[in-house]
């Protein structure tokens, strides 16, 4: 199982009941010294005063979520998207994240062509990695499952990810979400073959029934997915780093008193994952 120090909390899993600063008291309560902000809880809080709590209760920062979002119908609809991610990777400098992690669009207003959305991620990330690699701030891609490839991320497989960072060179890499890529069959040779660019490890599982497909994750051990098979993949390719939790559980999880979730999580973490 993995050492449950490696534990990080992604501030969605308890989305709808805790600001950013009860995560990070939460954090401190329950033992875990690792947090993965979402934006939306940083901008309540402040970057400034997010930083200095998150310092000053001595916890790291596995990744924060989310920028990349680049595809887009007009040059200057593009050009804010850019714009917002430089502003999200200024942020994550300023927590001292180990990453910012990149989720990259879907199909631009009106389009039907996956092929040019992708060739536009490929354009957006590379003009945003000069920014990032003068800041030493790494841009973690993250492929989402095919489902949201019209409408979040048209970067839907672990392989397409490999190729842009080939294309791009230093200062990209993955982020590796089980609930997205478990279902494909060359996930453990694209896993390999990311040996050096893997910047994060994110877990949940896959429910049958999923009641809904964005809002219907499970916690660990609940579902169908091999986690410690994955994780042992994502280690033999050399990634040791923090392990987010991160649920989006409408019907359940958040409907649950945080500090059970925190208990679940930790318990299962050390069973399941």
């Amino acid at each position: 199982m993995a050492d449950i120090a490696r534990l990080s909390l992604n501030t969605a899993t308890v989305r709808t009941q805790w600001s950013l600063a009860q995560c990070i008291d939460g954090c401190v309560r329950h033992g875990i010294g690792t947090i993965g902000p979402w934006r939306d809880k940083l901008r309540g809080l402040g970057t400034e005063q997010a930083a200095k709590m998150i310092t000053g209760a001595g916890l790291k920062v596995s990744g924060l979520c989310r920028g990349g979002t680049v595809t887009a119908s007009d040059k200057a609809a593009r050009q804010a998207a850019l714009d917002d991610t430089r502003k999200a990777g200024d942020e994550a400098v300023a927590l001292s994240a180990d990453c910012l992690v990149l989720v990259v669009g879907g199909l631009p207003d009106g389009s039907c062509d996956i092929a040019a959305a992708r060739d536009q991620v490929n354009d957006g990330i590379g003009a945003l990695l000069d920014h990032a690699r003068a800041c030493n701030l790494p841009l973690a891609i993250e492929p989402l499952h095919p489902m949201y490839a019209a409408d979040r991320a048209c970067v839907n497989t672990l392989a397409q990810a490999n190729d842009i960072c080939d294309d791009l060179g230093d200062g990209i890499g993955i982020a590796i979400d089980v609930y997205h890529l478990w279902w494909d069959p060359e996930l453990k040779a694209e896993i390999a073959r990311a040996r050096g660019r893997i910047l994060g490890f994110h877990v949940c599982d896959w429910l049958v029934p999923t009641r809904d497909l964005l809002v219907d994750r499970g916690m660990m051990g609940d579902g169908v997915i091999e986690i410690a098979k994955i994780r042992s993949w994502v280690e033999a390719a050399g990634y040791h780093g923090p392990i987010e939790v991160e649920i989006f559980s409408e019907g359940d999880w958040w409907r649950r008193d945080p500090d059970e979730v925190l208990k679940t999580m930790i318990a299962r973490f050390e069973s399941v994952v």
